[in-house]
């Protein structure tokens, strides 16, 4: 209304206005008027989008970037087989015809065939659920026990935090292969022995994450008001801290899950996996090795699976540490 109120008064006061522009009081209230409508005009960019419109940036977002989409695909394709392996390997992946072992990819054989005669691609697809079951309970283990150790780091201090880091530092300085060895020679072969072991050895990262995290948060205004507020500690931990610092923890355990393929696949390679003849993707390539040299598609096409699921799941952690924010 100050603004409304000012052009009437600018308009109708003053001998200059009312002869050098002849606009009278009534003039000058319809052109605030119109300057008011403008405005309000103006101020529909500022509105929230439809559904329809949400949808439409959402599919242009995914237009322009095609590896995105392949790398989804990738994915659930790899979960598929892991869950569904019969569907889409119908072949034994145990048992072989001995008349057909070392056939190159045909359309009978899509992966060929091993020096048993078994059908590779079968093997792959079922070696999937042995591989990613892994992967996905050594991520496990790395994010609730780093993202633990890093809460209560960063939320506590002192020389709890000391102490803890100082745990930390030394699983940091220690390579995770060979910290991954010395684990599963402790723990014993197997595939869930695998991955506690690859699991251990990613906890570090998770925890020095997740440690600054609650550093940044712990610094905030609205944790330091309830406290203020008389609110206990592990009720701020739960419903403010945690919240706000698991962001970038679950965008590194995306990372950590195509790391983790290759880690666990690593084992596998050396015999430290599954017992033969259960078909694991680093057992594979392993088998493969005496064959090189006449029968390539042994290692290389195994091997291919495994680089293509490790960045896929690069590229959807890329996505989701920047790029989905376009969206939003």
């Amino acid at each position: 209304m100050s603004d409304l109120t000012i052009t009437v008064r600018g308009a109708s006061t003053g001998p200059a206005a009312g002869t050098t522009a002849g606009l009278s009081s009534a003039d000058g209230l319809d052109h605030a008027l119109a300057e008011a409508a403008g405005g309000l005009h103006d101020s529909d960019a500022w509105a929230v989008p439809s559904r329809t419109e949400r949808l439409r940036r959402r599919a242009l977002w995914l237009v322009r970037r095609p590896g995105l989409v392949l790398a989804v695909l990738a994915i659930a394709l790899a979960l598929a087989w892991a869950v569904w392996p019969a569907a889409f390997a119908p072949n034994s992946p145990t048992v072989g015809v001995p008349a057909d072992k070392l056939q190159g990819p045909s359309a009978q054989y899509w992966f060929g065939t091993d020096y048993l005669g078994r059908d590779l691609f079968s093997r792959v697809v079922h070696g999937s659920a042995l591989s990613l079951k892994a992967t996905a309970i050594a991520v496990a283990i790395a994010l609730v026990a780093g993202s633990g150790i890093g809460l209560v780091a960063g939320f506590v201090g002192g020389v709890v935090d000391d102490v803890l880091m100082r745990v930390v530092d030394v699983l940091l300085a220690v390579p995770g292969l060979l910290l991954s060895l010395a684990v599963v020679t402790v723990l014993g072969f197997g595939t869930t022995n695998v991955a506690i072991a690859v699991g251990v050895a990613a906890v570090a990262s998770f925890a020095r994450v997740m440690r600054a995290e609650v550093l940044r948060v712990r610094e905030s205004v609205f944790v330091e008001a309830a406290a203020a507020s008389g609110v206990g500690r592990l009720t701020i931990v739960r419903r403010h801290v945690l919240p706000n610092s698991s962001g970038p923890v679950l965008v590194l355990s995306a990372l950590e899950f195509g790391s983790a393929i290759l880690a666990v696949s690593a084992l596998s390679f050396l015999g430290f996996g599954a017992a033969p003849p259960a078909p694991e993707w680093g057992s594979l390539v392993s088998e493969g090795r005496s064959y090189l040299a006449t029968s390539w598609w042994l290692t290389t096409l195994p091997g291919l699976v495994v680089v293509a699921v490790v960045l896929s799941a690069n590229r959807v952690s890329r996505a989701l540490d920047g790029e989905w924010s376009d969206l939003r």
